[in-house]
């Protein structure tokens, strides 16, 4: 079957207190964005993927990928106003049935066991979203104050986020509301029952300068076999 990976790269580096987006951030002398198109490259070699940017950074995003193994299996797709129309303009390069793999392109930590966990079982059961589970104690805010929750029972949401290509697809033909917080919501929406699958700690998301540190030490351990 054919599998398609939608990275959404339309980030900015205010979090991170710099001028260059967060995706574009150096990481052991590559970019950020690198490690993450040449996790997906690897887990396949049949693999195509489809980079959504901002129209403004299109071009560093070429630089980049052409530093990658193979630079022929990646497209690059304009960004849209919002997550959701960014994904919808990625869709819309993908016309055969297929896996689809909906990725935030600065969790570049992901591994390879990671892509293949989420493609076996969104080929059994239609989706599989990876999630981790809470360590922290964990309160929700209500009008009348705050509640602590069963910790037990929240899973924190990471993605490659994983369909087969007609429902994605299908489901992106809706209006876009504000409650459409990534693509699991989308589908969810359909009536479509959502599958877990077992996320990894070490797939974080590159938001705060705090995170480079991290990944640089993942990065190095992983190199060490560690």
């Amino acid at each position: 079957m054919k599998k398609y990976a939608v990275v959404v790269a339309g980030g900015s580096g205010l979090r991170m207190g710099t001028q260059i987006p967060k995706q574009f951030l150096p990481l052991r002398g590559k970019p950020v964005l690198w490690y993450t198109l040449t996790a997906f490259l690897e887990a396949f070699d049949d693999l195509e993927i489809i980079l959504v940017l901002p129209k403004a950074h299109m071009d560093t995003g070429l630089q980049i990928l052409r530093t990658t193994s193979h630079p022929n299996r990646i497209w690059i797709s304009e960004g849209g106003e919002t997550r959701f129309h960014s994904v919808k303009n990625g869709l819309a390069h993908i016309h055969h049935h297929s896996i689809v793999f909906v990725h935030d392109g600065v969790r570049c930590l992901l591994t390879t066991e990671l892509i293949h966990r989420c493609y076996n079982m969104a080929q059994e059961r239609g989706n599989a979203i990876p999630a981790t589970t809470a360590f922290d104690s964990v309160r929700i805010e209500t009008i009348g104050g705050n509640h602590i929750v069963d910790r037990n029972k929240v899973r924190l949401i990471q993605t490659p986020q994983t369909f087969y290509s007609d429902l994605i697809k299908a489901a992106f033909e809706q209006e876009y509301e504000e409650s459409f917080t990534d693509e699991a919501s989308v589908v969810e929406r359909l009536g479509v029952k959502i599958h877990l699958a077992e996320g990894d700690a070490t797939n974080i998301k590159i938001t705060r300068p705090l995170d480079i540190l991290i990944a640089e030490k993942i990065l190095e351990e992983r190199e060490m076999g560690v």
